[in-house]
Protein backbone atom coordinates (compact mmCIF):
# COMPACT_ATOMS: atom_id res chain seq x y z
CA UNK A 1 0.00 0.00 0.00
CA UNK A 2 1.28 3.47 -0.80
CA UNK A 3 2.25 5.81 2.44
CA UNK A 4 1.33 8.99 3.13
CA UNK A 5 4.08 11.33 4.30
CA UNK A 6 4.33 13.86 7.25
CA UNK A 7 7.07 15.99 7.27
CA UNK A 8 7.48 17.61 11.01
CA UNK A 9 9.67 20.59 11.77
CA UNK A 10 11.98 19.99 14.97
CA UNK A 11 11.30 23.56 16.54
CA UNK A 12 7.58 25.27 16.58
CA UNK A 13 6.93 28.06 15.07
CA UNK A 14 6.47 31.50 17.14
CA UNK A 15 2.47 30.98 17.40
CA UNK A 16 3.10 27.74 19.18
CA UNK A 17 1.98 25.36 16.20
CA UNK A 18 3.35 22.74 14.57
CA UNK A 19 3.38 22.97 10.83
CA UNK A 20 2.41 19.40 9.49
CA UNK A 21 3.03 18.50 5.52
CA UNK A 22 1.24 16.19 3.69
CA UNK A 23 2.50 14.86 0.61
CA UNK A 24 0.01 13.71 -1.87
CA UNK A 25 1.21 14.04 -5.28
CA UNK A 26 3.36 11.94 -7.61
CA UNK A 27 6.25 14.19 -8.19
CA UNK A 28 6.78 13.67 -4.30
CA UNK A 29 7.33 10.08 -4.42
CA UNK A 30 4.08 8.93 -2.61
CA UNK A 31 0.70 8.87 -3.83
CA UNK A 32 -2.53 8.16 -2.09
CA UNK A 33 -3.96 4.30 -2.98
CA UNK A 34 -7.71 4.76 -3.92
CA UNK A 35 -8.85 2.75 -0.59
CA UNK A 36 -6.53 5.63 1.50
CA UNK A 37 -7.96 8.62 -0.40
CA UNK A 38 -11.01 7.08 0.30
CA UNK A 39 -10.74 6.60 4.32
CA UNK A 40 -8.96 10.30 4.54
CA UNK A 41 -12.77 11.61 2.80
CA UNK A 42 -13.98 10.08 5.11
CA UNK A 43 -11.89 11.05 7.88
CA UNK A 44 -12.03 14.99 6.99
CA UNK A 45 -16.19 15.06 6.51
CA UNK A 46 -18.04 17.31 4.36
CA UNK A 47 -17.70 21.08 3.37
CA UNK A 48 -18.38 24.25 5.78
CA UNK A 49 -21.53 24.62 7.09
CA UNK A 50 -24.30 26.07 4.97
CA UNK A 51 -24.14 29.86 5.67
CA UNK A 52 -26.68 31.76 6.92
CA UNK A 53 -27.77 35.29 6.85
CA UNK A 54 -25.49 38.05 8.16
CA UNK A 55 -25.44 41.86 8.16
CA UNK A 56 -26.49 43.19 4.64
CA UNK A 57 -25.08 39.86 2.84
CA UNK A 58 -27.81 37.28 2.30
CA UNK A 59 -26.80 33.72 2.25
CA UNK A 60 -25.75 32.16 -1.43
CA UNK A 61 -27.85 29.10 -2.96
CA UNK A 62 -26.72 26.90 -5.60
CA UNK A 63 -23.69 26.91 -7.47
CA UNK A 64 -21.14 29.91 -6.27
CA UNK A 65 -19.17 31.95 -9.30
CA UNK A 66 -15.85 31.50 -9.88
CA UNK A 67 -14.34 35.20 -9.74
CA UNK A 68 -11.15 37.19 -10.61
CA UNK A 69 -9.98 40.18 -8.50
CA UNK A 70 -7.50 42.78 -9.69
CA UNK A 71 -6.47 43.72 -5.84
CA UNK A 72 -3.43 46.17 -6.21
CA UNK A 73 -1.99 48.08 -3.98
CA UNK A 74 -3.07 46.68 -0.44
CA UNK A 75 -4.15 50.59 0.42
CA UNK A 76 -7.18 49.69 -1.25
CA UNK A 77 -8.10 47.76 2.36
CA UNK A 78 -8.42 51.23 3.71
CA UNK A 79 -9.36 53.75 0.91
CA UNK A 80 -12.83 54.59 -0.57
CA UNK A 81 -12.65 55.02 -4.23
CA UNK A 82 -14.86 53.34 -6.89
CA UNK A 83 -13.14 50.25 -7.14
CA UNK A 84 -13.51 49.41 -3.33
CA UNK A 85 -17.18 50.43 -3.78
CA UNK A 86 -17.65 47.85 -5.91
CA UNK A 87 -16.37 45.08 -4.33
CA UNK A 88 -18.41 46.30 -1.42
CA UNK A 89 -21.59 45.38 -3.55
CA UNK A 90 -20.49 42.56 -5.44
CA UNK A 91 -20.31 40.77 -2.40
CA UNK A 92 -23.86 41.79 -1.27
CA UNK A 93 -24.61 40.76 -4.93
CA UNK A 94 -22.91 37.22 -4.53
CA UNK A 95 -24.30 36.77 -0.71
CA UNK A 96 -22.71 34.70 1.41
CA UNK A 97 -20.70 30.90 0.35
CA UNK A 98 -20.31 28.27 1.81
CA UNK A 99 -16.24 28.49 2.12
CA UNK A 100 -13.90 30.84 0.13
CA UNK A 101 -11.07 29.30 -1.52
CA UNK A 102 -8.32 32.50 -3.05
CA UNK A 103 -5.24 31.78 -5.34
CA UNK A 104 -3.27 34.60 -4.58
CA UNK A 105 -0.25 35.84 -6.43
CA UNK A 106 1.70 36.02 -3.33
CA UNK A 107 1.93 32.11 -2.11
CA UNK A 108 4.22 31.19 -4.85
CA UNK A 109 5.20 27.59 -4.43
CA UNK A 110 8.12 26.34 -6.79
CA UNK A 111 7.24 22.98 -8.04
CA UNK A 112 4.77 21.65 -6.00
CA UNK A 113 0.92 22.96 -4.78
CA UNK A 114 0.14 23.61 -1.46
CA UNK A 115 -3.36 24.34 0.61
CA UNK A 116 -3.65 25.80 3.69
CA UNK A 117 -5.51 24.14 6.84
CA UNK A 118 -5.00 26.40 9.26
CA UNK A 119 -8.26 26.40 11.15
CA UNK A 120 -7.39 30.29 12.69
CA UNK A 121 -5.57 32.29 10.14
CA UNK A 122 -3.48 34.79 10.72
CA UNK A 123 -3.37 37.89 9.26
CA UNK A 124 -0.03 38.65 7.21
CA UNK A 125 1.32 41.98 6.86
CA UNK A 126 3.40 40.60 3.94
CA UNK A 127 4.23 44.34 2.85
CA UNK A 128 6.19 47.33 3.94
CA UNK A 129 6.46 50.96 3.94
CA UNK A 130 3.05 51.05 4.48
CA UNK A 131 0.53 53.12 6.98
CA UNK A 132 0.43 52.08 10.40
CA UNK A 133 -3.78 51.46 10.20
CA UNK A 134 -2.79 48.81 7.43
CA UNK A 135 -0.53 46.92 9.69
CA UNK A 136 -2.74 47.03 12.29
CA UNK A 137 -5.93 45.53 10.22
CA UNK A 138 -6.83 41.75 11.11
CA UNK A 139 -9.27 39.68 9.10
CA UNK A 140 -10.35 37.10 11.51
CA UNK A 141 -11.86 34.53 9.44
CA UNK A 142 -11.93 31.15 10.45
CA UNK A 143 -10.41 28.47 8.30
CA UNK A 144 -11.71 25.49 6.35
CA UNK A 145 -9.36 22.50 7.46
CA UNK A 146 -11.13 19.89 6.50
CA UNK A 147 -12.90 21.04 3.23
CA UNK A 148 -8.89 22.55 2.37
CA UNK A 149 -7.76 18.61 2.93
CA UNK A 150 -10.68 17.01 0.68
CA UNK A 151 -9.67 20.05 -2.01
CA UNK A 152 -5.66 18.80 -1.73
CA UNK A 153 -6.87 15.28 -2.08
CA UNK A 154 -8.88 16.68 -5.39
CA UNK A 155 -5.93 18.40 -6.82
CA UNK A 156 -4.15 14.61 -6.97
CA UNK A 157 -1.60 13.48 -8.96
CA UNK A 158 -0.38 16.68 -9.06
CA UNK A 159 2.34 16.89 -6.09
CA UNK A 160 0.14 18.44 -3.57
CA UNK A 161 0.88 19.18 0.20
CA UNK A 162 -1.11 20.71 2.84
CA UNK A 163 0.19 23.93 5.14
CA UNK A 164 -1.20 24.03 8.56
CA UNK A 165 0.64 27.56 9.29
CA UNK A 166 -0.16 29.63 6.15
CA UNK A 167 -2.00 32.57 7.11
CA UNK A 168 -4.09 34.85 4.82
CA UNK A 169 -1.84 36.93 2.56
CA UNK A 170 -2.88 40.34 1.53
CA UNK A 171 -3.71 39.04 -2.13
CA UNK A 172 -6.43 37.47 0.38
CA UNK A 173 -7.23 39.51 2.63
CA UNK A 174 -7.80 42.92 1.52
CA UNK A 175 -10.28 41.74 -1.50
CA UNK A 176 -12.23 39.52 1.02
CA UNK A 177 -12.02 42.62 3.85
CA UNK A 178 -14.72 44.77 1.14
CA UNK A 179 -16.52 41.29 0.03
CA UNK A 180 -17.65 40.25 3.52
CA UNK A 181 -15.79 42.52 5.70
CA UNK A 182 -17.82 40.43 8.66
CA UNK A 183 -15.23 37.59 8.44
CA UNK A 184 -17.43 34.96 8.61
CA UNK A 185 -16.96 33.16 5.95
CA UNK A 186 -14.35 29.95 6.04
CA UNK A 187 -11.44 30.09 3.69
CA UNK A 188 -8.26 29.03 2.73
CA UNK A 189 -5.46 29.27 -0.12
CA UNK A 190 -4.40 27.26 -3.04
CA UNK A 191 -0.71 28.01 -4.28
CA UNK A 192 0.58 28.54 -7.52
CA UNK A 193 3.13 26.37 -8.22
CA UNK A 194 4.85 29.26 -9.90
CA UNK A 195 7.61 26.60 -11.96
CA UNK A 196 4.51 25.31 -14.32
CA UNK A 197 3.92 27.34 -17.77
CA UNK A 198 -0.09 28.36 -18.13
CA UNK A 199 -1.89 25.21 -19.19
CA UNK A 200 -0.81 23.93 -15.65
CA UNK A 201 -2.86 26.29 -13.96
CA UNK A 202 -6.09 26.31 -16.03
CA UNK A 203 -6.17 22.53 -15.24
CA UNK A 204 -5.42 23.21 -11.83
CA UNK A 205 -8.71 25.62 -11.88
CA UNK A 206 -10.41 23.53 -13.28
CA UNK A 207 -10.28 20.51 -10.76
CA UNK A 208 -11.42 23.69 -8.13
CA UNK A 209 -14.23 24.44 -9.98
CA UNK A 210 -15.96 21.45 -8.72
CA UNK A 211 -16.09 22.63 -5.18
CA UNK A 212 -18.61 25.34 -6.66
CA UNK A 213 -21.20 22.80 -6.45
CA UNK A 214 -21.20 22.63 -2.58
CA UNK A 215 -21.40 26.63 -2.33
CA UNK A 216 -17.53 27.30 -2.77
CA UNK A 217 -16.44 30.75 -3.87
CA UNK A 218 -13.31 30.51 -6.31
CA UNK A 219 -11.17 33.87 -6.10
CA UNK A 220 -8.14 34.41 -7.79
CA UNK A 221 -6.16 37.31 -6.90
CA UNK A 222 -3.84 39.58 -8.70
CA UNK A 223 -3.86 41.94 -12.03
CA UNK A 224 -3.97 41.30 -15.49
CA UNK A 225 -1.44 44.13 -16.44
CA UNK A 226 1.04 44.42 -13.08
CA UNK A 227 4.71 46.10 -13.74
CA UNK A 228 5.47 47.79 -10.41
CA UNK A 229 8.41 49.22 -11.83
CA UNK A 230 6.38 51.20 -14.23
CA UNK A 231 3.54 52.06 -12.23
CA UNK A 232 3.07 56.07 -11.27
CA UNK A 233 2.17 56.62 -7.94
CA UNK A 234 0.30 59.82 -8.13
CA UNK A 235 -2.29 58.88 -11.12
CA UNK A 236 -4.40 57.59 -8.32
CA UNK A 237 -7.51 55.98 -10.16
CA UNK A 238 -8.41 56.11 -13.73
CA UNK A 239 -10.61 54.97 -16.43
CA UNK A 240 -8.12 54.02 -18.29
CA UNK A 241 -4.25 53.66 -18.53
CA UNK A 242 -2.09 56.21 -18.71
CA UNK A 243 0.39 54.30 -21.15
CA UNK A 244 -0.39 52.94 -24.56
CA UNK A 245 1.66 49.04 -22.85
CA UNK A 246 -0.47 48.77 -20.69
CA UNK A 247 -4.12 49.70 -21.72
CA UNK A 248 -3.11 47.48 -25.04
CA UNK A 249 -2.62 44.65 -23.17
CA UNK A 250 -5.83 44.68 -21.27
CA UNK A 251 -8.19 45.52 -23.97
CA UNK A 252 -6.29 42.42 -25.79
CA UNK A 253 -7.35 40.21 -22.84
CA UNK A 254 -10.99 41.35 -22.69
CA UNK A 255 -11.32 40.55 -26.23
CA UNK A 256 -9.73 36.93 -25.27
CA UNK A 257 -12.06 36.68 -22.37
CA UNK A 258 -15.09 37.85 -24.26
CA UNK A 259 -14.53 35.13 -26.97
CA UNK A 260 -13.76 32.27 -24.08
CA UNK A 261 -10.79 32.01 -25.92
CA UNK A 262 -8.43 30.12 -23.57
CA UNK A 263 -5.51 28.91 -25.64
CA UNK A 264 -4.96 33.13 -26.01
CA UNK A 265 -5.04 33.37 -22.65
CA UNK A 266 -2.80 30.82 -21.61
CA UNK A 267 -0.36 31.80 -23.88
CA UNK A 268 -0.35 35.52 -22.24
CA UNK A 269 3.16 36.22 -23.90
CA UNK A 270 2.05 35.79 -27.05
CA UNK A 271 -1.44 37.82 -26.58
CA UNK A 272 -0.45 40.90 -27.13
CA UNK A 273 3.05 43.07 -28.40
CA UNK A 274 3.31 44.77 -25.13
CA UNK A 275 3.23 41.17 -23.15
CA UNK A 276 6.79 41.55 -21.94
CA UNK A 277 6.14 44.94 -20.32
CA UNK A 278 2.42 44.66 -19.02
CA UNK A 279 3.52 40.62 -17.16
CA UNK A 280 7.09 40.98 -17.05
CA UNK A 281 6.53 38.05 -14.03
CA UNK A 282 3.42 36.11 -14.53
CA UNK A 283 2.52 35.68 -10.58
CA UNK A 284 -0.02 38.23 -10.46
CA UNK A 285 -1.46 36.88 -14.51
CA UNK A 286 -1.81 32.99 -13.16
CA UNK A 287 -4.60 33.54 -10.96
CA UNK A 288 -6.91 34.78 -13.97
CA UNK A 289 -6.30 31.23 -15.59
CA UNK A 290 -7.29 29.74 -12.04
CA UNK A 291 -10.79 31.90 -12.69
CA UNK A 292 -10.83 30.99 -15.87
CA UNK A 293 -10.50 27.10 -15.36
CA UNK A 294 -12.65 27.28 -12.86
CA UNK A 295 -15.64 28.56 -14.76
CA UNK A 296 -18.21 26.47 -16.95
CA UNK A 297 -17.89 26.30 -20.77
CA UNK A 298 -21.31 28.09 -20.80
CA UNK A 299 -20.82 31.13 -18.51
CA UNK A 300 -19.64 33.42 -20.46
CA UNK A 301 -17.31 36.21 -18.80
CA UNK A 302 -18.92 39.16 -16.83
CA UNK A 303 -16.86 42.64 -16.21
CA UNK A 304 -17.18 43.59 -12.97
CA UNK A 305 -14.77 46.37 -12.59
CA UNK A 306 -12.91 47.86 -15.54
CA UNK A 307 -10.18 50.76 -15.06
CA UNK A 308 -6.80 51.23 -13.66
CA UNK A 309 -4.80 52.35 -10.29
CA UNK A 310 -1.51 54.01 -10.28
CA UNK A 311 -1.53 54.33 -13.91
CA UNK A 312 -0.62 51.39 -15.20
CA UNK A 313 -2.28 48.76 -12.73
CA UNK A 314 -5.60 47.39 -14.23
CA UNK A 315 -7.97 46.33 -11.71
CA UNK A 316 -10.19 44.57 -14.07
CA UNK A 317 -12.70 42.26 -11.75
CA UNK A 318 -14.66 39.25 -13.34
CA UNK A 319 -17.49 36.99 -12.49
CA UNK A 320 -18.09 33.63 -13.90
CA UNK A 321 -21.55 32.33 -12.81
Amino acid sequence: MSKLREARHDAPPPSGRRRVVLALGAGSGFVLSGALAQGLRQLVGSAAPVPVASNDRTALRGRAPSIFVGHGSPMNAVQDNRFTRTLQRWGREIGLPRAIVVVSAHWLTPRSTRVSTASEPETMHDFGGFPAELHAMRYPAPGAPALATQTALRLGPRPVAVDAQRGLDHGAWTVLHRLYPAADVPVFQVSIDIAQAGAYHLAVGRALGALRDDGVLIVGSGNVVHNLGATERGAGETAHATTAWAEEFDQQAKRALDAGDHAALVAHERLSAAARTAVPTPDHYFPLLYALGAARADEPARHIFEGFQSGTLSMRCLQWG
